[in-house]
């Protein structure tokens, strides 16, 4: 019945998500304003879904131009679907141009299609067969849009400061059954802050280091510029032998005596560092066998003695497990270093419900104290959990095995979705276990199937959710 339902709106739904995904809805701090407070991008994409909706007769609330909702329903209870009409950067590669949908037999290509204007437009959908089918609703639906998903969640920062809390809700950016637990989420820089005069003259001096962009990526690059005061060739020698014992590729070059070494690692999300592979770390343990300036000694021995090859914060003390969320992790996404102003491990920690992260932090902070490194704490998500007995994600769950038959339980995850914004919210779809995930790379793009089969789901769960009970 439900999949019947959607073939009858089938162009709709391609037309709609392609005037979406035209709109090159990346953050721009150079041209936010108050109209536009994260770019103009957002804002039109914003724009773009209050006007389907006015068009459809749908009521919508604009909460500062960098969130607002589309509204549905009545009665009490709110059911909230939290999505995000903001992209990542297209980067390069593309086979073709990632703002202008190519449409094909069989898939969209562009970026948003899976992340999150694909899944945007498929639950939008659901809401508007819904109310063409005059259904006698039982509950509100607040359809959430925001604008900055992609970098500090200032649109659900925002929101929620002035708007009223769903009653429980989902947010269709992530995978199929259901994530019904995310793990808690900081970043934070450990900071060296004691600088010392070298006695006696170094044989090698670091001059600058760096590795990494972004504190939830596993750094694939490294570079370190290093004057050596002599025997060259022994450095150039013993750092091949080190890449070739460790199985990585790098490279060395000589830049107006400056010796610059380079390490390629494998990037990763950094909910897992352990299946990539850090460049940075890796070079810095090579750093380490050379007799440095003072600075930097400390600095390399500091990788070595907390961060080098420990994944889930064992040699930081901060080991822990549960069945349920898994471990704690540690992604050293950031390295810098310079010899005037030292240096700044960036780290990404994820950890599961019960870990005594406040406990954690302090002990570690004072224990560095003693190596000339503090800590320098970033924004805190503790994690966040809903029962997946709960007959919420059941219900949720029950429509997405009746049309594809896998009963495949509902999980936890290291990432962090809008879901955590809600007081009981999870994430749900639009992945499925057969979609390929090009979220955030080159060529992204959705199957029409998976669009298809992800609005039917999305058509019968808030059925059974908003006008069934």
């Amino acid at each position: 019945m439900w999949k019947e339902k959607v073939q009858q709106y089938e162009d709709q739904i391609i037309n709609d998500l392609k005037g979406l995904l035209a709109i090159e809805s990346v953050r721009d701090d150079a041209k936010a304003s108050e109209d536009a407070p994260v770019g103009p991008g957002p804002r039109k994409a914003l724009d773009y879904m209050y006007e389907i909706a006015h068009r459809d007769g749908f009521t919508t609330r604009d909460v500062d131009h960098i969130a607002g909702r589309i509204e549905a329903g009545k009665g009490n209870d709110v059911l909230g679907i939290l999505c995000h009409v903001d992209v990542v950067p297209a980067g390069d590669g593309w086979d073709s141009n990632p703002f202008e949908p190519v449409v094909t037999e069989d898939a969209i290509i562009a970026r948003g299609t899976l992340d999150d204007k694909g899944p945007t437009i498929a639950a939008y959908y659901a809401i508007k067969i819904l109310e063409d089918m005059n259904v006698d609703w039982k509950k509100r639906i607040h359809m959430i849009i925001g604008t900055d998903e992609e970098s500090d969640w200032k649109c659900t920062d925002r929101y929620f400061k002035t708007e009223e809390m769903p009653t429980l809700g989902f947010a269709p950016d992530a995978e199929f059954p259901c994530i019904h637990g995310e793990k808690g989420i900081t970043t934070f820089d450990l900071v060296q802050n004691k600088l010392t005069e070298d006695q006696d003259e170094p044989d090698y001096e670091l001059i600058t280091f760096k590795s990494g962009e972004r504190y939830n990526m596993v750094p694939d690059h490294a570079e370190a510029r290093v004057l050596v005061k002599e025997n060259m060739t022994d450095v150039i020698q013993d750092f091949e032998y080190f890449l070739e014992q460790n199985h990585l590729q790098g490279d060395s070059t000589v830049d107006s005596g400056i010796l610059v070494l380079t390490v390629e690692g494998k990037a990763v999300h950094g909910m897992d560092p352990s299946i990539g592979v850090n460049a940075g770390l890796y070079l810095l343990k090579f750093l380490a066998s050379l007799n440095l300036d003072n600075n930097a000694q400390a600095f390399v021995a500091f990788s070595n003695r907390y961060l080098f090859n420990s994944d889930f914060g064992e040699k930081m003390g901060m080991k822990f497990h549960t069945d349920v969320m898994g471990d704690v992790t540690t992604n050293i996404g950031v390295i810098t270093y310079d010899n005037e102003n030292a240096g700044l491990f960036g780290i990404n920690l994820r950890y599961p419900e019960g870990f005594e992260f406040e406990k954690a932090m302090d002990r570690f902070a004072n224990e560095i104290q003693q190596y000339g490194f503090e800590v320098k704490l970033g924004k805190v998500q503790p994690p966040h959990y809903v029962d997946k007995n709960d007959p919420f994600v059941q219900k949720l769950v029950t429509a997405y095995r009746n049309q594809t038959n896998d009963m495949t339980e509902p999980y936890t995850i290291g990432g962090g979705t809008y879901a955590r914004n809600l007081d009981k919210g999870v994430a749900f779809g639009a992945m499925f276990s057969d979609s390929e995930d090009l979220m955030h790379q080159k060529n992204e793009y959705i199957t029409k199937k998976q669009l298809f089969n992800a609005t039917s789901i999305y058509l019968e769960a808030i059925y059974s959710l908003c006008v069934e009970e």
